[in-house]
């Protein structure tokens, strides 16, 4: 028998000093480049996250670019005189725009995620946080099942003597809100100073 072996230990994510200086790094020599070396953003996107779609988006970023260099390879001297010169800047540009937000997005989300891995798991099995001084209703729903019904039991249950009558529930009055009971202790409160200032 053979059981589920030891679990990896979980790598904890880079200071978020070295994430900052990294995402500023990508973003300037992208920026300082004027797009043409946009793709290093999405290479390190794609090997930090290791997403399929990660690296397709490098390829495209990557194909963009030199889509973009040889359109304006085509042009003749230092200025922009044909659509083709004007179409392969644009392309530039463009792709360095998107590329930047959708790096920054991504990055961000990405070592949020490994910082905090349960938050999402906890929130989902727990439900939301109940709200102070309100009782809770319980869901009919079950995560694992959906929907559930109570069960009758199969055999029933024989009862002893004649039954006592029992009250009506009272219905449940939602206790006082949080704002509710500061405000009234602020209130005896001040009317304790008043009481205080008035006897001297």
């Amino acid at each position: 028998m053979q059981g589920h072996g030891q679990a990896q230990p979980v790598k904890p994510p880079p200071s978020t000093g070295l994430l900052v200086f990294l995402r500023v790094f990508f973003v300037v020599i992208s920026v300082c480049s004027f797009g043409l070396l946009g793709w290093t953003m999405m290479l390190r996107l794609a090997l930090v996250t290791r997403k399929s779609l990660d690296w397709g988006l490098f390829v495209a970023t990557l194909a963009a670019e030199i889509l973009g260099i040889v359109l304006l390879g085509t042009e003749g001297g230092d200025e922009i005189h044909t659509p083709g010169g004007w179409l392969g800047l644009a392309l530039l540009l463009g792709s360095l725009v998107v590329v930047i937000s959708y790096y920054l997005s991504a990055d961000i989300r990405h070592f949020h995620q490994l910082s905090y891995p349960t938050a999402g798991y906890a929130q989902h099995q727990h439900g939301p946080a109940p709200v102070y001084g309100y009782p809770q209703q319980q869901s009919p729903y079950n995560s694992a099942t959906g929907p559930h019904t109570p069960v009758p039991p199969s055999t029933p249950i024989p009862q002893t003597g004649t039954p006592t009558p029992t009250p009506p529930p009272q219905p449940q009055r939602p206790a006082p809100a949080r704002i509710d009971q500061v405000r009234a202790e602020l209130d005896e409160l001040s009317d304790y100073l008043r009481k205080h200032e008035d006897g001297r």
